[in-house]
């Protein structure tokens, strides 16, 4: 499983027209899923995420997590995270897993970063044709693979 996170002072995600979720600051999270990803993954993920301290403090240090700063969560699925682009100039997607595997896991994870940051939590639509809109803060963004915790 990969994610990329981006603190945002503002985040939308619109689906033929009209707005799904909008946040103001906190976190835009892209989220690609792979074949191999579990249940595992998604609490491993959770738990980083959740902790993450990319938030300013007073000090105007990056000391304060998701769940201290007040911020909201948009979760947008992006199947492209898990592009190979070993061979030739036009990605393979080969290890995105499919609808049948992904929509769980996405929906999962999404209900697991919810109850860990104890708000509800922005989604897109799986397999939509979405447009993310965002102003990055900072800006900071964090690339997470759940496969390489060490």
């Amino acid at each position: 499983m990969r994610v990329v996170i981006q603190r945002v002072a503002s985040a939308s995600v619109t689906i033929d027209g009209e707005i799904r979720s909008a946040i103001g600051p906190g976190l835009l999270i892209l989220l690609g899923i792979g074949h191999e990803d579990s249940s595992e993954d998604i609490d491993w993920l959770v738990r980083k995420v959740a902790g993450l301290r990319i938030f300013n403090d007073g000090d105007g240090v990056m000391n304060r997590s998701i769940m201290e700063s007040g911020g909201d969560i948009i979760v947008v699925s992006q199947f492209t995270l898990m592009a190979s682009t070993r061979k030739g100039n036009r990605p393979s997607y080969i290890g995105a897993a499919g609808h049948e595997k992904a929509i769980p896991l996405y929906e999962q994870f999404c209900k697991a970063l919810s109850e860990a940051v104890g708000k509800p939590v922005g989604t897109g639509e799986f397999g939509a044709d979405m447009k993310v809109a965002l102003v990055n803060d900072g800006p900071v963004t964090i690339c997470i693979d759940s496969k390489n915790r060490e």
